[in-house]
């Protein structure tokens, strides 16, 4: 069955005026904030998976010398509990915070979400939402589909968290093994459903992460995802810590505005959704998919 097929099966008279106008202005205003802003021509989400130890070794100091914003999803899955060469401690998870990163949620075991899994969800999400609060950290609003796998079933289990925003990989518009996606549109993008535009591989250089960014541009925003920078337990997902820091000072001497998925806020109409979160991604595919990245 192909993607478009599985997308079809997928589906007193004064006071009576008075309470009208104060509930007329009151719609008004309610209209007014949610305006939402123009997508800047420069702007990159930068989002980094699996609790990785060198998100606080080497990435958090350096972010924090650029002055850009990023998202850690946060999962206790693989060797989590007992490996703390190449994970977290969750102190250094509650000073990314503390720095005024997103913390964003993972599920505890890093769960692949498929239809038969879907009734672990909210646990799954729940735990690690009990953790950032035991750690003085708020609850996440923001996700990571683990292993970059969705299902639209699942999407109600998010909203039911208070899950907001949450980024999938680049697929079924593009290869996973090709490393990249589409830009985010959040126009036509559900928010649990914002693609990934690069998804950065041990083999990537200066110029496949140029490639990547380049997608951005009208209405468009770039979503990066990375793992360990470097990744000692996941290779094939590995970003040489020199690679990661000549991407983040071409950033920062290109003018890019780097922010945290949360900070799409300001650009998404979250009344409007989409009727059909598949829509999008029909169009893509009958387009010209990237080559690379």
């Amino acid at each position: 069955m192909n993607f478009l097929q599985r997308r079809q099966g997928a589906a007193g008279a004064m006071g009576a005026a008075v309470a009208w106008g104060i509930a007329a202005v009151v719609a008004a205003v309610a209209m007014d904030a949610r305006e939402v802003a123009r997508v800047p021509d420069k702007v990159v989400v930068l989002t980094f998976d699996d609790s990785s130890a060198s998100h606080h070794t080497v990435a958090r100091p350096l972010l924090k010398s650029y002055g850009f914003g990023a998202t850690f999803f946060i999962t206790e899955g693989f060797t989590f509990p007992t490996n703390k060469r190449d994970y977290l401690t969750w102190g250094q998870i509650a000073e990314l915070h503390r720095d005024g990163f997103e913390i964003g949620n993972h599920t505890r075991d890093h769960l692949g979400i498929t239809e038969k899994t879907l009734p672990r969800l909210a646990e799954q999400l729940a735990l690690i939402t009990e953790r950032c609060i035991e750690n003085g950290i708020p609850a996440p609003v923001s996700f990571a589909w683990p292993g970059n796998k969705f299902h639209v079933t699942a999407l109600p289990a998010l909203q039911r968290a208070g899950i907001r925003f949450a980024r999938r990989g680049g697929e079924p518009e593009v290869p996973y093994a090709q490393g990249g996606g589409f830009a985010y549109e959040p126009a036509d993008d559900h928010p649990l459903l914002i693609p990934t535009t690069g998804d950065a591989r041990p083999d990537w250089t200066l110029a496949d992460f140029k490639r990547a960014v380049a997608k951005g541009g009208p209405g468009r925003m770039v979503v990066l995802q990375f793992h360990g920078v470097p990744d000692g337990e996941h290779p094939w997902v590995n970003t040489p810590r020199e690679r990661f820091e000549e991407y983040m000072a071409w950033l920062y001497r290109e003018g890019y505005q780097v922010i945290a998925l949360r900070d799409v806020a300001r650009y998404v109409d979250e009344e409007k959704l989409p009727g059909d979160p598949l829509a999008v991604m029909a169009r893509r595919t009958g387009a010209r998919a990237p080559a690379k990245p």
